[in-house]
């Protein structure tokens, strides 16, 4: 079935006119990149790839087709008491577009990034052709490359990748600190100990907290076993309950019930609202098509102008920040940015290899700091706040994903994101530019 629906998409893919760019047509989304398609860009439909193929339990490894969600991927391996190495947080982010667009969660401290679990991918190049990249292989520059390529170098047709066992449970145990350099240090500790998750939440730059988890059989007599699926909300939690208990399925997803706090925006969070808000509309999809029809229709633009509000900026960025730097990092964003909640998720690549446009040091321990809202526009400069973000990650040594705004003028981005790497593989697999350029792409229209 895999086979015929992957050589269906690759004649449809071939057929297209070569003058026209193309770019895939998915259900959903996890982009924060608003603008509006080229008029000449054929939307290639990949619905018929979205399956988990297959898995292999004692090898604790998985087939999987590259629009499969994380969510169909989590039910089918849980199935057998296991779990992808690194789950990115919310359901409907796609295995390929983790693979070529970045992904993180609690467990990268010990894992890396979900690339780094990846055994072998069959890609649909640029030119049409389908290859088997593997990280020793004829096509190991695509491997390599491939990750925060952004689909720009081909598109992840099948994926084996790696995945570890699971406990029914895991036990949270929430540790809070008072100032950003005992938060840093401890979590550098933790990242070395045997611990199974690691995340962080910073409330104010005197409210910090760590979350360490821990796989567990079951709880301790009496422990209670929390849901956040209702009327509670996971993040609030973190500040009233020092040990807690989740099911296993429910931790991975315990962000996604709230897009982490960002469903206050819609006023979900409002008992009233949370009580007549259906618990099955209680989901990230679900909040990022809100924003999506907002930013088509301009609603809250022009109840903005009529109520003569300030502008707003929007702030949708994760950067990684190397873990001795954090707190210059957390001093300045608190002082000038001032969004709160701030998301710490640790990271630290697996191995030895680098990964060419995304060049994080091997076996340095970096923090990645996650923060969504909007803060008021400075007149006459609508990225004022986003610029000095992605001036101060540069200073400080880090590195910023690609899903949201991209401010960087063209030699710059190249600069930070291995140009001359890029090229050339885009050169060997995509010469005709049928997939648009990675700077093109992230700064124009997704």
């Amino acid at each position: 079935m895999h086979e015929a629906a992957a050589a269906e998409l690759v004649r449809r893919f071939r057929a297209i006119p070569h003058d026209q760019s193309v770019r895939l047509g998915k259900r959903t989304s996890n982009l924060f990149r608003f603008g509006t398609a080229a008029s000449d860009s054929h939307l290639l439909d990949t619905s018929a790839l979205s399956s988990v193929i297959s898995v292999d339990a004692s090898a604790r490894t998985a087939t999987v087709q590259g629009m499969t969600t994380y969510a169909d991927l989590v039910d089918a391996t849980l199935a057998y008491g296991l779990m992808p190495l690194v789950v990115p947080q919310l359901k409907t982010i796609t295995l390929g577009g983790a693979v070529a667009g970045l992904g993180i969660e609690s467990t990268s401290f010990r894992h890396g990034l979900p690339h780094e679990s990846v055994l072998e991918m069959d890609i649909l190049t640029g030119s049409g052709e389908v290859v088997t990249a593997t990280p020793d292989g004829d096509h190991a520059d695509l491997f390599a490359a491939f990750p925060n390529s952004y689909g720009t170098l081909g598109y992840a047709l099948r994926l084996v990748i790696e995945l570890q066992p699971v406990t029914p449970y895991v036990k949270l145990t929430h540790r809070r600190f008072g100032d950003a350099a005992s938060a840093t240090e401890a979590l550098a500790e933790l990242a070395d100990s045997p611990i199974d998750f690691l995340d962080g939440t910073v409330f104010s730059a005197t409210e910090h907290y760590l979350t360490i988890g821990e796989f567990v059989d079951a709880p301790a007599a009496g422990a209670r076993v929390s849901d956040y699926t209702g009327r509670e909300i996971f993040y609030r939690s973190v500040q009233s309950r020092p040990v807690d208990h989740l099911r296993v399925r429910d931790y991975i997803w315990r962000w996604d019930t709230d897009w982490f706090w960002c469903s206050r925006a819609f006023g979900v969070q409002n008992p009233l609202v949370r009580r007549l808000w259906p618990r099955r509309y209680r989901r990230s999809d679900i909040y990022r098509r809100l924003v999506a029809l907002d930013r088509r229709t301009g609603f809250s633009e022009r109840i903005r102008r009529v109520t003569a509000a300030p502008a707003q900026e929007p702030v949708i960025q994760d950067v990684e920040i190397p873990v001795e730097r954090l707190p210059a990092f957390l001093d300045v964003f608190h002082r000038e940015i001032g969004i709160s909640p701030v998301w710490l998720c640790p990271i630290r690549l697996r191995g030895q290899r680098s990964w060419p446009l995304y060049p994080m040091q091997p076996g340095r321990l970096y923090v990645n700091v996650g923060f969504w809202s909007t803060v008021p526009e400075v007149p006459g400069r609508p990225d004022a706040h986003n610029r000095l973000i992605e001036e101060l990650v540069a200073e400080l040594g880090g590195h910023k994903s690609l899903y949201s705004t991209v401010h960087y003028a063209q030699h710059e981005f190249w600069r930070h994101y291995n140009g001359d790497v890029y090229h050339a593989i885009k050169s060997r697999y995509d010469p005709a530019g049928r997939l648009p350029d990675l700077y093109e792409k992230v700064v124009g229209t997704g």
